[in-house]
């Protein structure tokens, strides 16, 4: 039995080293064959240097250099269609996923799960406007979403190598991990974990970039806000109709003025501040289409070092 665990790696010096030990230090591992694929995302430090010693000492460690800096999402995929294990397990390198919960997933996929979701029992370690954030974006995602996510799931989870197939047949290039795991669907179960601090450096992600992460996973996952901008058009059409209706007959029966220059700016200033989000969001979405058109690889591999019994590109 195979399992293969899937670490993107950027700017990672610190951490890189501490994982690979604390994973082969893992005794209840030790029945499983366990494989490493680091893919490292186009780091300007050490990172790459430490993970090729680690290839060269460990046959099990597989290392994958992107030419440049592509994302998590895209390392994530090019893990998936590097590893070899009869399941695959992607994690964080800083070891806030512990290696002591891998034992417990693999024992519910023997169970005869497809998925296993490791779920943070809590956010407590994180800020309390993060916290309260992505709270806010999975409540949104799945009200408005054809796929539900798993709150407090992250991409730490294990897949079965059937489930791992079809992610790596979709088409798309663009993808949002977190939503694509879900739709995927198969036999999930899910097992509850605390999250640990990390054991070294610092978080890459910062609010801008998790902002870009929540527009691409409700554009990936629904056309809902399309759809409500077409609903607020239609009313803001019905106000105005009626609205019109009322300020004739008031003229008629009241002799009342229309009030002129202030409140025809109001309407202005309104119905463009409307039409230009309404673009906003359309062009979210002919990005994408553009983007996808193109077909553009997802990533460029500079070199694959390590490993044995590699498939993949």
């Amino acid at each position: 039995m195979k399992v293969s665990l899937i670490v993107p790696v950027f700017n990672e010096e610190q951490a890189i080293n501490l994982f690979y030990q604390a994973v082969r230090r893992e005794l209840k591992l030790d029945p499983c064959e366990v494989e490493i694929v680091f893919i490292n995302d186009g780091s300007t430090d050490q990172t790459a240097e430490q993970a090729k010693a680690l290839a060269q000492v460990d046959e099990q460690v597989l290392l994958i250099n992107f030419s440049r800096n592509f994302g998590k999402e895209p390392a994530l995929f090019a893990g998936l269609e590097y590893a070899t294990g009869d399941a695959v397990i992607p994690m964080d390198v800083d070891l806030q996923d512990p290696i002591s919960v891998i034992p417990r997933l693999i024992t519910e996929w023997q169970k005869g799960a497809d998925v296993v979701l490791a779920k943070r029992r809590n956010r407590d370690s994180d800020s309390y406007l993060k916290r309260h954030s992505a709270s806010l974006f999975y409540h949104l995602l799945n009200r408005i979403s054809y796929t539900r996510i798993e709150e407090n799931v992250g991409d730490f989870r294990l897949m079965d190598r059937k489930v791992v197939n079809v992610i790596r047949a979709l088409p798309e290039h663009q993808l949002f991990m977190k939503g694509v795991l879900s739709w995927a669907g198969f036999t999930t179960a899910v097992v509850e974990y605390e999250r640990a601090g990390r054991v070294a450096g610092s978080s890459k992600f910062n609010g801008w970039k998790l902002w870009n992460l929540a527009l691409e996973g409700i554009t990936s996952f629904s056309t809902v806000p399309l759809r409500l901008w077409t609903y607020i058009g239609g009313g803001i059409s019905i106000f105005a109709v009626l609205y019109a209706v009322y300020m004739v007959l008031d003229k008629i029966f009241f002799g009342n003025n229309v009030p002129g220059y202030p409140s025809l700016m109001t309407a202005i200033l309104f119905l463009g501040g409307v039409q230009l989000i309404g673009i906003g969001i359309l062009g979210e979405y002919v990005g994408r289409i553009y983007i996808e058109a193109k077909h553009r690889p997802r990533y460029v591999v500079k070199d694959v070092i390590g490993g044995k019994d590699r498939v993949g590109l």
